[in-house]
């Protein structure tokens, strides 16, 4: 499992892994409960891979907010996403520490950790994202060569 196969669609709670392809769509599987259910091309989604968070110089790829959580909390499970604003904004200032408080609001700091939460509980790889992040910024500099 990688980021690059993890989603999120619109109106629907939870983290979904891409199965396959359809005509009209593809087939996820939720990584809350399990359950197989087809998703259309009309249905707004967001790839995580794709995600990043503001900060005052640059973005930042969602992957390394994940990382940083989880070396914080050593694999475990992170503060309830329902915990206390302060407390949202305490723990991601120190996993984030330029993110931009302008620009990043507590509830995208709640999916956030709603997000990490629910990856450690499907037992997520998050060796994976280091890969990914790597690929990545190969691809990028080979453009930058070009």
């Amino acid at each position: 499992m990688s980021l690059t196969k993890i989603i999120a669609i619109s109106g629907k709670p939870g983290l979904y892994e891409i199965l396959g392809q359809t005509k009209g769509g593809f087939i996820t599987t939720s990584l809350v409960d399990g359950k197989k259910s087809p998703v259309k091309n009309t249905q707004n989604v967001s790839v995580l891979s794709d995600i990043g968070i503001y900060t005052y110089e640059t973005e930042v790829a969602l992957g390394n907010v994940f990382l940083n959580i989880h070396e914080k909390y050593e694999g475990k499970e992170a503060i309830s996403h329902k915990a206390s604003n302060a407390e949202l904004t305490s723990l991601f200032s120190e996993v984030l520490p330029e993110y931009d408080e302008e620009r990043v609001y507590v509830s995208n700091i709640k999916k956030v950790v709603q997000w990490y939460n629910i990856l450690v509980h499907a037992n997520f790889d998050f060796e994976s994202i280091k890969e990914d992040l790597k690929k990545l910024e190969e691809a990028q500099q080979e453009n930058a060569a070009e």
